[in-house]
């Protein structure tokens, strides 16, 4: 395809009708520029009653934004999320609520202005330099200036006072949980040891039954918590740094563990919580021996102490040492060795 000149005009001439775009056997004379249509005003552009409507309902938009904000505040204080799955999801909700009320509020509000309030006209102009001149930038702050002035905002006081209202409040929804940290306990250490301990029994999650060694035949999966978790002081936090999971292998197959030890008859413990960003790692593939983390695609290897073999994470999982009572019952030997998690305030990963 070429653009060729026409009737004797130079290259560069930019006269439409001279042009001919060319491709094969066909030639095509370039159609000339339409401009703009016919400009049809909008009904706030002629009746000033619409207009005042349409500044009202603008206004009632930021002015929801305004109680969507408030609305977060007294939820983020009224409604703590508590130790229960069910306040925490109802803490969570009104918190959302309160968040997408704000942030629609302004979004709309916006929009809404910009397509019913301000100047509509379309205009063009030519490619330029990308360093104007002075007099186009001059000029160029003078249409801004002009912008401003179209948009009315100095004189529509209520407009402008819901505007900066919203903008001004919206902020609280992000600053008041960061503020609200303040003064809660900052003992990290506690994150370093979870219920885990010497003799305390693998129970299966979520009913707590107490299991054998007989009861995990080989290649089969089992979640299980700590005996006595319902009883600890926040059971739910416990839980989301105790969960483990326990798999059964053909002891012939295990090449490694991250301790002399710690694996019982070929079953071997390891923490469900991903080393990369800490999502629970539950699928097992047990040709390979090779747990899945669903949300980034690590990969570990089961046999092989956990091992890294795929994805972003950069450590095993943490391995619980275990071994049997006398009754046949699961028991751990300790806590796990090694903070249980992604990232930890004294490592560097």
């Amino acid at each position: 395809m070429s653009i060729t000149p026409e009737h004797g005009h130079e290259p560069g001439d930019t006269a439409g009708s001279d042009l001919a775009l060319r491709e094969g056997e066909n030639t095509v004379e370039k159609f000339p520029n339409p401009g703009f249509g016919p400009h049809r005003p909008r009904r706030a552009d002629v009746d000033p009653a619409a207009n005042k409507r349409a500044e009202r309902q603008v206004v009632a938009l930021f002015a929801l934004s305004i109680l969507g904000t408030i609305g977060f505040v007294v939820a983020y204080f009224a409604l703590p999320p508590g130790e229960t799955v069910a306040s925490m999801r109802t803490s969570n909700l009104a918190l959302g609520l309160g968040l997408a009320f704000a942030l629609l509020g302004i979004g709309l509000a916006a929009v809404h202005w910009a397509k019913s309030l301000m100047n509509d006209h379309e205009k063009a102009e030519d490619r330029h330099a990308q360093r104007s001149s002075d007099q186009v930038r001059a000029e160029a702050v003078a249409v801004l200036k002009d912008g401003a002035q179209d948009s009315a905002i100095g004189r529509r006081g209520v407009l402008k006072g819901a505007l900066v209202s919203s903008l001004a409040l919206f902020p609280l929804t992000i600053a008041l949980p960061l503020i609200g940290e303040v003064g809660e306990d900052w003992n990290v250490s506690k994150f370093k040891r979870t219920l885990w301990a010497k003799n305390k029994k693998l129970t299966i999650d979520p009913t707590g039954r107490p299991i054998k060694a007989a009861d995990v035949t080989i290649g089969s999966v089992v979640h299980v918590i700590p005996e006595g978790l319902e009883e600890a002081e926040a059971p739910l936090d416990e839980k989301a740094k105790a969960v483990v999971l326990l798999v059964r292998l053909d002891p012939r197959d295990i090449k490694s563990e991250q301790g002399e030890g710690w694996s019982y008859d070929g079953i071997v413990a390891f923490s469900k919580i991903c080393t990369h960003v800490g999502c629970p790692v539950a699928l097992y593939e047990q040709q390979t021996h090779h747990l899945l983390c669903p949300c980034h695609q690590s990969t570990f290897d089961v046999a092989d102490g956990a091992k890294v073999v795929f994805g972003p994470a950069k450590r095993p999982l943490p391995q619980l040492p275990i071994t049997v009572d006398d009754e046949g019952y699961l028991v751990a030997q300790s806590d796990f060795h090694e903070p249980i998690g992604p990232s930890f305030w004294e490592r560097l990963r």
